[in-house]
């Protein structure tokens, strides 16, 4: 069964203490005496227990004895593998990633696993229904669009977050579909099949929760932790990994591994599982109300990523900087407390959502993240004019975006009108006249306004036109001449 790090690492000994594993196993009576020697109060899994990034070891002895050891005696392989079931990771899955940074800071060796192959089964854990059946070439674009993410993050936190001092260990990004890919089914019923047993997969939880649901169960889903299982076989053969990291909804998943490594090799192997982290409202983080906040930035923008972390209530922002970031505890506590001194400021907010968004996008993303904050919450100008096409249309992405000639002697009302932002005719005119057009921050209520530059065209060729309270334009002028700044 499996032991949670966090009373492992307890700073007293316990007994009779009774750990519910979110119903994936009975609520287990533990008599054991554990004591903290100098190897783990000062190890990588006290450290990230600590942080909260590690919630349970599998198998139970693992965090006390043979796992801390095992990372003491010198590098190992750690992998985290992640479905490719839709074109982007979201920051639900950032905190699996962080976890393979902290391992991989350490020295030790890190696999991201794409399942390439898995996909097209789907995972049925904390799953009520079964998924949709992808096909081959949307799962193909979407393992080369999560690659290049895993990809990206890694390096920004090799360039942003990393010691020249430690030795980093290496990055190794894999596909299992192509160890699967010419297997058929016979042959793989035949090795693999064999070794396990119907009542142990019958028993695990995201198998009977589903299995008494109205829906029931797929044969496809239920074999879904064979193939998971074979994986970490597959990668313990091949690159001599002996620790998975997974959700703690893959714990099922990660003891059949653990299950037939054992009995085809004989080796101890382990899993270590990470919190489901959820909002103050008790939804998935990232993925309120089924809008995810995604990992790339065609679906999910610097800035509304920085936004999201920024807008995190109070009683969220230190967890999830101990969670999300590689600030030091201590630094982490003096965050916190400038936060207590001037809350008004919320340091804390603007630290968490920086790291974040400094990781995943690099510090370009950070830079844009801060100009597009600059430009719609603070009205400043220059950040207006300093932010690319591309940026203004993450900012507005449901404004139209014309790409105008400048004219000699055009006016307000001749850019609003052929932006096709008022209506044509009096009411048109109007609105312009009433105060219900602003360009660039600025109201203007005179329709015959000649355009100027530096106040209507920015230096950056472009102009954003607000009618009303929502309603935005963004106008590129092609042949706008040489602005001073």
């Amino acid at each position: 069964m499996a032991a949670s790090i966090a009373r492992l690492f307890s700073r007293v000994s316990w007994h009779g203490s009774c750990i519910n594993l979110k119903n994936t196993l009975p609520c287990i009576t533990l008599r054991y005496t554990f004591h903290r020697s100098a190897t783990t109060q000062s190890g990588l899994l006290f450290s990230l227990s600590k942080r909260g990034v590690l919630k349970d070891a599998f198998p139970e002895n693992a965090a006390q004895d043979q796992l801390p050891q095992l990372l003491q005696s010198g590098c190992q392989t750690v992998y985290c593998g992640f479905d490719p079931t839709a074109d982007s990771l979201h920051v639900g899955n950032l905190l699996a990633i962080v976890g393979l940074l902290h391992f991989r800071s350490a020295g030790h060796n890190v696999i991201a696993l794409i399942g390439g192959a898995t996909a097209q089964i789907g995972d049925p854990s904390g799953k009520t229904s079964e998924r949709e059946q992808l096909p081959s070439d949307v799962v193909e674009d979407n393992t080369r669009a999560i690659r290049e993410s895993l990809q990206r993050i890694f390096t920004n936190h090799e360039l942003n977050f990393h010691n020249d001092s430690k030795k980093l260990g290496t990055v190794t990004l894999l596909n299992n579909l192509s160890w699967y890919k010419d297997w058929n089914v016979v042959a793989f019923l035949s090795e693999v099949g064999r070794r396990f047993r119907m009542g142990t997969l019958l028993s695990r939880h995201s198998v009977q929760s589903r299995l008494k649901s109205a829906e029931g169960m797929s044969l496809t889903e239920f074999s879904y932790q064979l193939f998971q299982a074979y994986d970490f076989y597959h990668l313990n053969q091949n690159h001599s990994c002996k620790i998975q990291l997974g959700g703690t909804d893959q714990l099922g998943n990660l003891m059949s591994g653990h299950e037939f490594i054992h009995k085809v090799t004989g080796q101890d192997v382990y899993g270590l599982t990470i919190p489901l982290v959820t909002s103050s409202a008790g939804d998935k983080l990232g993925k309120t109300a089924g809008n995810a906040v995604w990992l790339n930035r065609d679906k999910t923008s610097p800035f509304d990523l920085y936004q999201f972390f920024l807008r995190q209530p109070d009683s969220s922002v230190e967890w999830y900087l101990k969670l999300f970031t590689f600030l030091p505890l201590a630094e982490v506590e003096r965050v916190m407390e400038q936060q207590r001194q001037e809350p008004g400021k919320r340091p804390a907010h603007k630290r968490l959502a920086a790291e974040i968004t400094k990781l995943v996008h690099g510090k370009e993303g950070l830079e844009s993240a801060k100009r597009c904050t600059n430009a719609l919450y603070h009205s400043n100008l220059q950040a207006l004019e300093q932010m690319s096409d591309a940026e203004l249309q993450e900012l507005f992405r449901e404004a139209p975006f014309h790409e105008l000639l400048l004219e000699p002697g055009t006016t307000v009302m001749d850019a609003c009108r052929r932006a096709e932002a008022i209506p044509q005719g009096a009411k048109g005119y109007r609105m312009v006249s009433e105060g219900a057009v602003w360009i660039n921050h600025s109201k203007t209520d005179s329709p015959e306004q000649v355009l100027i530059p530096g106040q209507h065209l920015l230096a950056n060729g472009l102009s954003l036109l607000k009618v009303g309270k929502k309603n935005f334009h963004i106008i590129k002028w092609l042949n706008l001449p040489l602005v001073p700044k």
